[in-house]
Order: structure tokens, then sequence, then C-alpha cells
């Protein structure tokens, strides 16, 4: 069961792979990422229920010790951030899109969350680092007003933390936009 994700980033690409192995092995978790990003860094990325994903997220903090530069725990995420991760969101209309663009991979994941939780609007997709200098960045769509109270909401969690590069609210995309972004 998809209820909780944690992941971890590190700043090494061997220690990355090992920690990967350990979080799986250490509780009934799914793998839904683990891969090297820009620039030289390794990103695992896990799924499950609260206890598992909380244990296998302790055990690869555990393994990675000063490797590990950023961590992301939530343990009732969206039901939305799950396809938007895997790039399955199908979207046959864009209404007003919302685009927030972060300096890391968990900070998307927890902006993505915090704007789907906020407001009434189909989270498409969030993209993590790869090809993307680290960066991470998610889009959603909806009516006008839910986009800007989702990208407000995820704003204001950005903030605290740093990791906002840039947002955007175009509120009636040019119809070629969609085969061009998504």
């Amino acid at each position: 069961m998809r209820e909780a994700i944690a992941l971890i980033e590190t700043i090494s690409i061997a220690l990355g792979i090992r920690i990967a192995d350990e979080m799986a092995k250490c509780a009934p978790v799914e793998i839904l990422d683990a891969t090297a990003i820009c620039p030289g860094k390794y990103m695992v990325l896990v799924a499950g229920d609260v206890s598992a994903v909380e244990a296998s997220l302790a055990r690869g903090i555990e393994i990675g010790g000063d490797v590990v530069v950023d961590t992301l725990f939530i343990p009732h995420v969206h039901s939305d951030v799950f396809p938007a991760l895997l790039g399955a969101t199908d979207v046959a209309e864009l209404s007003a899109l919302g685009v927030v663009e972060t300096f890391t991979a968990a900070a998307s994941i927890a902006a993505a969350d915090a704007a789907a939780k906020a407001a009434h609007i189909r989270l498409i997709e969030i993209r993590l680092a790869k090809g993307l200098g680290g960066k991470g960045f998610f889009c959603v769509t909806g009516d006008i007003y839910q986009v800007e109270a989702a990208i407000e909401a995820a704003l204001l969690l950005l903030k605290k933390s740093g990791n906002l590069v840039r947002s955007v609210v175009i509120p009636r995309p040019h119809k070629d936009l969609q085969s061009k972004v998504f």
C-alpha cells in the first residue's frame, strides 16, 4: 500500500546504491526510483505503509551517514503524487497551469504534496533532478483560483526552506503548450 513516501539524496553514487539496497531489505517498501542525479549525486525514493517507509528511511540515513545531503518523509502523501512522479497522469485538457521549480528533488515532492492537499487541482507531473542540474519541478492544472491557491500553499512551504527557484501561473495556456510540455 502506498500511503507514505521517503527520499534520500546522497553525494556518493556508490553508497547511494548500497542505501537503496539496505532500505529495501529492512522493510517492505517499493523502490520508486534509485538513480544518479545531477551533479554527481544519487537519489533513492521509496513508498509503502507509514511504518515501513519510516523504518526504511531510518536505515538509509544510518547507512548513509555524512554522505546524506537531503531527506524527505511524508507519512500521508496525497494520492496524486504517485502518478505524477511516475509520469502516468493523463491530462485531456489544460485549464489554468501552475509550475513550481525547486532547488532539490525532496523540495519538489513536499511542495507538490502541499499543493495537492491545499486545493482541488490535478497534479500533472513531478520531475526530479535528472537533466535538471539537481533541481526539480512540478505542474498542476485546474480552475485558476484553485491553481493559485495550490501554488500559494507550495510557495509558503518552499519559502520557509529557501528551496524556491521560481513559480508561474498561466491562466489560459495555449492549446499547443500541452503537447510540448507534457
